[in-house]
């Protein structure tokens, strides 16, 4: 008895207090716009540019469709993870590259994700460890270089002039509206690691597919592919044979284990025919498996891989979020978030 009581005050001394959360509150207010708890244990701050009017191939690009700058903050020790994607023109890019890697913030990426776009965008992806509040201020100094406006502003309602539904059952996975852009957030089977720190999906480690309505019938489409290396030419084929343009292929991550290549592409056309090509790509993609929509007559129920839906209901946040083991505050933040999307 007395062996078993020292040996479980020892284990207890050797864990220690546990870790309390990062004051995220400090964190918002360093950057200057306050984020939300998503799943995973991930502060998010969504940036979109507002204040940037750009065009590509006669379409204007929504903040949230192609143009959302963010940072996401993930504790790591005593410490806490900051990963994100910085969205600049062209001017921007030296001005706010040079103010971060002064204070310490990684560059893990530098590239398009468009072509042909008026102006031209470039995405810088960036990574930093330490005090959340320090690299909090630290970015919002390298954010100061740039016109990223850091005010919250209220979004557009959704609007859409085509059949989301038929979407879904094409591509085999559930999207949800954000404003004027039709989302899908698809998770990769395998976690993904960066710096031995599993990247959650809020912090870029899933495939992002956006769909927004240009009128006449038609949608403009583009996101990224989360691939492995032997993905990437299956997927690649995949979308060009569907008409699919494929607009970059590149790192976001310089640790990322396994080794993960990012899909950029684009399209403009009838909204199923680009959504049974993106759903061909997807069917060469290890993902999470979940249930998918019901079919609409477009494709056959249950093709392809699917995704575990996004929630579109209070109880389906509520049971998403007891999935992800939320609690207290970072629950009630979550709940509210699912029904109320930011960026």
């Amino acid at each position: 008895m007395q062996l078993r009581s020292l040996t479980a005050l020892l284990a207890l001394t050797l864990a220690g207090p546990a870790l309390a959360d990062p004051d995220w509150k400090a964190v918002g207010q360093a950057l200057g716009k306050e984020g939300t708890m998503m799943p995973g244990g991930v502060y998010r701050v969504g940036m979109p540019r507002t204040d940037l009017k750009v065009t590509l191939d006669g379409v204007e690009i929504k903040p949230g469709f192609a143009l959302g700058s963010w940072l996401a903050f993930k504790p790591m020790g005593n410490d806490a993870m900051v990963m994100g994607d910085l969205v600049l023109t062209q001017d921007e890019v030296n001005p706010v590259m040079k103010k971060l890697l002064e204070n310490g913030v990684e560059i893990t990426a530098l590239h398009n994700h468009l072509l042909r776009s008026e102006p031209a965008t470039m995405y810088m992806h960036v990574s930093g460890h330490g005090d959340p509040v320090k690299l909090a201020s630290v970015l919002h100094d390298g954010l100061a270089q740039s016109k990223t406006p850091l005010a919250a502003a209220p979004g557009p309602q959704p609007q859409f002039d085509f059949d989301t539904a038929a979407t879904d059952a094409a591509m085999g996975h559930k999207g949800k509206a954000n404003g004027p852009v039709f989302q899908y957030s698809i998770p990769r089977a395998e976690p993904v690691k960066d710096h031995g720190m599993e990247v959650p999906e809020a912090m870029g480690s899933a495939i992002a597919i956006n769909f927004q309505g240009t009128g006449g019938g038609k949608a403009a489409i583009t996101g990224d592919f989360v691939l492995a290396g032997n993905e990437v030419n299956p997927v690649l084929r995949a979308l060009r044979s569907n008409g699919i343009e494929v607009t970059a292929v590149h790192n976001h991550m310089l640790d990322d284990e396994p080794r993960m290549f990012f899909m950029h592409f684009w399209g403009n056309d009838e909204p199923q025919k680009l959504a049974k090509g993106l759903g061909e790509a997807l069917r060469q993609v290890k993902v999470m498996q979940g249930a998918a929509p019901a079919s609409t007559g477009s494709a056959p129920a249950g093709t392809g891989p699917a995704a575990q839906p996004i929630p579109t209901t209070s109880k389906g946040c509520s049971d998403q979020g007891k999935r992800e083991s939320l609690r207290g505050e970072e629950l009630r933040k979550f709940l509210e978030e699912c029904k109320h999307p930011s960026d």
